[in-house]
């Protein structure tokens, strides 16, 4: 399953050996009134060694195959010294073959963070067993992005990340945190995990190679053939959607790829645009940014 990604990314240059992912930290905490502002560039510090240093796989990584990825942390309450609830967005993207593009793979909004930090103290983490909130939630996205990349170049290749990840949910099902919880949420971490390892969902990871491999990664060679290729993705879609129309799955992938659907579709053969723009907003109907594949 990795020698896909690795073969993909022999073409760009070598560097000196290094983790799996380059997780860029960033928080805002300009809603918390305290005189002690320092403690939120040591928090950025903290989580960036911990997500960029820790050696999440078994496999081995040079400084260019590194997952870009972020976390952007909004902390909206500090109830406590030391206690913090906040939201989150995270991201993460991987080059495009042949292009200096990079393609958003993951967009979640994460609105159920809380957690406890002090200042200068270690982040300690077990994939066995569940320490604590917030390295558990690090971990969760760790896993997710991991798996996220590798299903981008080898179908279903992060299955194994994304069981650990669901390890970390499971392990955290006693803390009577938010986010973790069955049921009480379409939109938490309990249900992402859940829709990704979701059988019925299964044509929605296999979406994400054909999605990248075997559509933007030759797109640059033949562009038609790529959107034949999106546009049988988007009708895999819409069969997950008439069972499960609410999935926090399918709401991410439409989060992650509404620009670059309509981008993708903004061109071609017309027939082509008009069939991804009706299915576009029949599974994606907020969005008004799909006009743009018709409008030309």
């Amino acid at each position: 399953m990795r020698s896909a990604r690795i073969l993909f990314l022999l073409f760009l240059p070598a560097v000196v050996a290094a983790q799996e992912l380059n997780c860029k930290i960033v928080i805002n905490a300009d809603q918390i009134q305290t005189s002690d502002k320092a403690v939120f560039k040591d928090m950025e510090r903290a989580f960036a060694i911990f997500m960029n240093t820790r050696k999440w796989t078994t496999d081995s990584y040079k400084n260019h195959e590194r997952i870009n990825c972020s976390l952007f942390l909004n902390i909206v309450k500090m109830p406590s010294i030391g206690y913090f609830q906040a939201s989150a967005q995270i991201t993460s993207a991987r080059p495009i073959y042949n292009s200096n593009y990079e393609t958003v793979l993951l967009n979640f909004a994460d609105r159920e963070w809380e957690f406890e930090y002090v200042e200068s103290q270690p982040l300690e983490y077990n994939d066995n067993t569940y320490i604590g909130n917030l390295t558990s939630m690090l971990a969760f996205y760790a896993y997710i992005i991991l798996g996220m990349d590798y299903d981008s170049f080898s179908e279903l290749g992060g299955s194994t990340y994304f069981q650990k990840a669901l390890m970390v949910v499971n392990n955290a099902q006693g803390s009577a945190r938010s986010g973790w919880e069955p049921l009480s949420s379409t939109r938490n971490r309990y249900a992402l995990i859940d829709n990704i390892n979701n059988p019925q969902l299964l044509e929605l990871r296999k979406n994400t190679y054909r999605y990248h491999r075997l559509a933007l990664d030759i797109f640059d060679k033949n562009p038609d053939e790529s959107r034949t290729q999106i546009l049988a993705v988007l009708k895999n879609t819409q069969k997950a959607w008439a069972v499960f129309p609410n999935a926090i799955f399918i709401v991410s992938f439409f989060d992650a790829k509404a620009p670059e659907l309509t981008n993708i579709f903004a061109e071609g053969n017309l027939s082509v645009r008009r069939e991804a723009y009706d299915l576009l907003t029949t599974l994606d109907p907020k969005r008004n940014i799909y006009q743009k594949i018709v409008s030309n």
